[in-house]
């Protein structure tokens, strides 16, 4: 991987479902230009999404390195599997095998460093989201609500392996995913979506005995009041753009 300079800025991009946002960041995550938003074009094989990176860069300012956080399961910035990306036409929509099979083992740090030419870091959004909150002290678990549900695990500031609590059934036949994500909050409305969240906190506790809970995501936003009196004092709702200021802090992580 090439080496980054000292205290480069960092391009920082984050990949949705709905869509990819990315700015320029200095060393201590402040933005060196507005944030830029992209509808996520469908279908997305691994080179379109590098395009599209590549297109939104040529529009910010330079950077010496790059950070992108993207959903599913990624290790040492190889896409063991990605949920979104794999379909025909978006979240929800049908999967197409050929995706499928493109993305599976697809190599992302070394097809944007090969572009860019800068080193990169890939992990998954929740990751980056929470490397932008996390104190470093004690273990602090990260959910994001959007699409679908993100979950990113520290301890003393060290990144935990990657577990895919999205995809885990909450109960017979149903995944978080399928029970909190975009979809299901449109349907309910805020409130009755807003005590689902409530008991996947609730479910998750005795699980994980977390010292602090980060919410983030795009619809942290939309738990209500009433629900977020009852989670505990252990529960901090965080701003979305936490999912791009995490992309400077995220060099700094140590990965057990």
């Amino acid at each position: 991987m090439p080496t980054p300079t000292p205290d480069p800025f960092t391009l920082s991009v984050d990949c949705g479902g709905g869509g990819i946002k990315a700015s320029v960041l200095d060393a201590a995550g402040t933005l060196h230009a507005p944030a830029v938003r992209v509808p996520t074009p469908y279908p997305l094989p691994p080179s379109r999404l590098v395009d599209t990176i590549a297109a939104i860069a040529q529009d910010l300012p330079p950077a010496g390195r790059v950070t992108v956080g993207m959903p599913g399961m990624i290790r040492h910035g190889v896409v063991v599997a990605t949920p979104h990306y794999v379909t025909r036409s978006g979240p929800r929509s049908a999967v197409d095998p050929a995706l499928l099979a493109a993305w599976s083992g697809c190599d992302v740090r070394a097809a944007i460093e090969a572009r860019l030419g800068l080193p990169t870091l890939v992990l998954n959004d929740a990751e980056v989201h929470g490397a932008g909150v996390v104190s470093g002290t004690g273990v602090e678990l990260v959910l994001t609500f959007g699409t679908g549900l993100g979950s990113a695990l520290f301890d003393g500031g060290r990144l935990a392996p990657h577990l895919e609590w999205s995809h885990h059934p909450v109960r017979w036949g149903v995944t978080y995913d399928a029970y909190i994500g975009q979809p299901e909050r449109a349907r309910l409305g805020d409130g009755l979506w807003s005590r689902r969240v409530r008991r996947v906190v609730d479910g998750l506790r005795p699980v994980v005995h977390w010292d602090r809970l980060y919410l983030g995501g795009g619809n942290a936003r939309q738990i209500t009041p009433q629900v977020l009196g009852r989670l505990g004092d252990d529960v901090v709702v965080v701003p979305n753009q936490a999912g791009i200021v995490g992309g400077a802090r995220a060099w700094a992580l140590d990965a057990t």
